[in-house]
């Protein structure tokens, strides 16, 4: 898949990882809960501003 994206687009605009999920966690609605996903990533870091 990233080498995929690697040759369709710009260097900046692919990812440098990917993560394979079997769920995601939904609303009631059906929206998906974007904070979940980031809470998961953030974990154990620090988030900064360069």
């Amino acid at each position: 898949l990233i080498e995929w994206c690697r040759d369709k687009l710009a260097h900046y605009k692919c990812p440098t990882s990917v993560e394979f999920r079997s769920e995601l966690a939904r609303t009631a609605t059906g929206k998906l809960q974007k904070y979940k996903l980031r809470d998961a990533y953030w974990q154990g870091m620090t988030r900064q501003i360069y």
